[in-house]
């Protein structure tokens, strides 16, 4: 996806994250994040945001940390939350293409990372705020190709990095494959962090060239997950049942994913 599109999509998932977090009120529990209520998770949503808008418009060449959250409340909260997401959306919208800012893992550029990242973390936590309505629906859907990109960057971006803690001790292989799209990403686990080849159905890689090693489609794997793109970047960002998708193979490495993938 272009760098425009995930600001689109940064904008859409941000309205509709505050849409429901309104209609929810902010006492409503949060299934999806056991534990929190509409109010956390504005609090933290809005608080991501603000930090991302940092590094965009002041471009930190080094990490820093979040500031605190607001002790808002109520319609106040809901502001300061609209508000916030206004400015991250329009920082990037106006940022050079070629900025120069910190960010942790490999991408096109500063500006492709801050966009995507802050696209998919906005889109996870409206699946969230959909989750506290009380019409008990869930969340709701989601662009395939969006979907699909959030798989990748999942998968080949955090679990691509030192801290990923899904670990296996005899090395062992998972392959998720969305049914709609074509996508399919080869994970191979072991005591090192994991590590992701996307490909496509018919055994090439994302890019159109030929895979390399065994063909992201096909070759042996310990477990298999199937499902629309949809349904797999919420299944595997633990925000559907495991039900969601089809399951293959080895249940224990399934379950490791669950218990382990988590992001902090």
């Amino acid at each position: 996806m272009r760098t425009a599109e995930h600001i689109d999509a940064l904008e859409a998932a941000g309205r509709g994250l505050a849409d429901a977090a309104e209609a929810a009120g902010p006492d409503a529990g949060v299934p999806t994040c056991p534990g929190w209520r509409v109010r956390d998770l504005l609090r933290h949503t809005t608080t991501v945001h603000r930090w991302a808008t940092g590094f965009v418009t002041e471009g930190h060449a080094e990490y820093r940390p979040e500031g605190a959250e607001p002790p808002l409340d109520g319609a106040p909260l809901l502001a300061h939350y609209r508000e916030g997401h206004a400015a991250l959306v329009a920082a990037l919208r106006a940022a050079p293409g070629d900025l120069a800012a910190w960010t942790f893992f490999p991408a096109p550029s500063p500006l492709a990372f801050w966009a995507r990242r802050q696209a998919h973390e906005t889109a996870v936590h409206r699946a969230d705020a959909e989750s506290a309505l009380a019409a008990g629906t869930g969340p709701g859907p989601v662009g395939a190709a969006f979907a699909a990109d959030g798989v990748d960057e999942l998968l080949a971006g955090f679990h691509g990095l030192d801290r990923s803690r899904v670990r296996t001790a005899v090395p062992r292989t998972l392959r998720i494959r969305a049914t709609d799209t074509g996508d399919v990403w080869t994970v191979r686990l072991s005591a090192a962090p994991p590590v992701t080849e996307r490909g496509t159905a018919d055994g090439g890689t994302a890019d159109g060239g030929p895979a390399t090693g065994d063909p992201a489609a096909g070759g042996p794997v310990d477990a298999e997950l199937t499902g629309t793109a949809a349904r797999l970047y919420l299944t595997l960002w633990n925000r559907l049942p495991a039900s969601a998708v089809t399951a293959s193979g080895d249940p224990e490495l399934l379950r490791l994913w669950r218990e382990t993938s988590a992001i902090g």
